[in-house]
């Protein structure tokens, strides 16, 4: 069973209950995000840097500490070439499922990998997108006071599932509007059709008017 379908109304339901937490832009600008969730991955990401690197677009990665650790070449191209970074996570466990001792870890483990295959330090790198989507209050609680920033998203055509190229597209397509904030996925799950969707959907909206920007120039328009 699909998921797709109830996306939209999770958000709604969510965003005006968790304020704090990055859904989406400013509705008043024609920018969107485009994020990419579960890498870096050996094929599938340097396969997305070529379509971003032809259209010249900014995208944000939510990683994997884990992945980063066996990809380290792989998250530097990322960053030389100016992509934000974000934090996804060790190794996928959901957050709730976690003690805080353990959830702290998985992220300082992901911020010391990012660190030693790219130099970013850690201050640098502290938006947190939790595995799956699954949080709690006590989640967003601990990342405040660890000094995080929860990010969420707008737009989930459920790529992981590989639906297909044409429909994963159409699903972006219907729900985009300005301040969308787009997850799609380049890990193991989705990654096989990434490259393949942002190289017809990159073109659509940028004929549309969008103009693609990261999450923490987002953050900075939500908190000017």
């Amino acid at each position: 069973m699909q998921f797709a379908p109830l996306f939209p109304i999770i958000y709604r339901l969510l965003q005006p209950t968790f304020p704090k937490c990055l859904w989406n832009g400013d509705r008043h600008r024609k920018a969107i995000a485009l994020t990419f969730d579960d890498g870096p991955h050996p094929q599938y990401t340097p396969e997305v840097l070529a379509v971003l690197d032809r259209y010249q677009i900014p995208a944000s990665f939510f990683w994997l500490g884990a992945c980063v650790n066996r990809s380290p070449q792989i998250a530097k191209a990322v960053c030389d070439r100016g992509h934000w970074i974000g934090l996804h996570g060790y190794d996928h466990r959901s957050f709730p499922m976690l003690s805080p001792t353990a959830m702290r870890e998985s992220l300082a483990k992901t911020q010391a990998a990012i660190y030693s295959a790219c130099n970013l330090p850690p201050e640098q790198v502290r938006d947190v997108r939790p595995p799956n989507g699954f949080f709690t209050p006590q989640t967003l609680k601990l990342f405040f006071e660890w000094n995080y920033r929860p990010v969420m998203w707008s737009v989930v055509p459920e790529d992981w599932v590989r639906p297909g190229v044409n429909t994963v597209v159409q699903r972006v397509l219907q729900q985009v509007q300005n301040g969308s904030l787009i997850v799609l996925h380049d890990g193991y799950d989705g990654g096989q059709d990434v490259a393949a969707t942002i190289q017809i959907l990159i073109p659509q909206l940028l004929q549309q008017g969008y103009q693609f920007v990261t999450v923490d120039t987002m953050w900075q328009q939500a908190n000017p």
